[in-house]
């Protein structure tokens, strides 16, 4: 039996990547979830454990031997060389455990990866294919202040600045869904399934 085809799922913040996801997922598909998995792995992979603490120090983890996320966002986020180092650390045990994954559901015709940075962590070399997931900026910045309340319109936008632009997300996709709230998504995702089940 030929593998699964691994496809891609991405969008910026606010783009309503994960709500797709889900439809998907109601629809059978497995979801690897990699940003959730990514902090799964920065608390629970030993080998990853071993390396922040080794770059960042030991006080990346409380006592319990829990991640000490106040203290690594503090010295990670204000500073791009850093963030970059931590994202060098994460992003490739996010790959190999992505693969085991995958190999667990050999069984099914396609597999969905629902990342925010497939294309700026290089995962995307990893995949077959690629959805984008698109919204207007505002609109996006919206959704975030009303799902995440602590964080600052400027927060958001700076967020948006250090991600990929929306024209070149779009440029590289395989396939899109307009998620703007002008166009019902599942009738999208039904279509895109069926398309991705002919693959061959």
């Amino acid at each position: 039996m030929s593998k699964p085809l691994l496809v891609g799922l991405t969008g910026g913040i606010g783009s309503g990547k994960t709500t797709v996801s889900k439809v998907f997922q109601s629809l059978g598909v497995p979801v690897y979830y990699a940003d959730d998995r990514g902090k799964w792995l920065m608390a629970n992979d030993p080998i990853l454990k071993e390396a922040i603490k080794e770059n960042f120090g030991a006080e990346s983890y409380t006592e319990d031997g829990g991640l000490n996320r106040a203290y690594l966002a503090e010295r990670v986020f204000p500073n791009q060389a850093e963030l970059k180092k931590l994202n060098a650390l994460v992003h490739p045990a996010v790959g190999r455990d992505f693969a085991s994954w995958a190999k667990e559901h050999e069984q099914m015709h396609y597999l969905l990866k629902e990342a925010a940075l497939i294309y700026e962590s290089g995962s995307y070399k990893q995949l077959d294919k690629v959805i984008v997931v698109t919204a207007p900026k505002e609109e996006r910045v919206r959704r975030v202040l009303l799902r995440d309340m602590q964080r600052s319109r400027e927060q958001v936008m700076a967020i948006i600045d250090k991600q990929l632009s929306e024209n070149e997300r779009k440029r590289r996709a395989d396939y899109l869904i307009d998620n703007s709230g002008k166009v019902h998504v599942i009738p999208q995702v039904l279509g895109l399934d069926q398309k991705l089940k002919a693959q061959p």
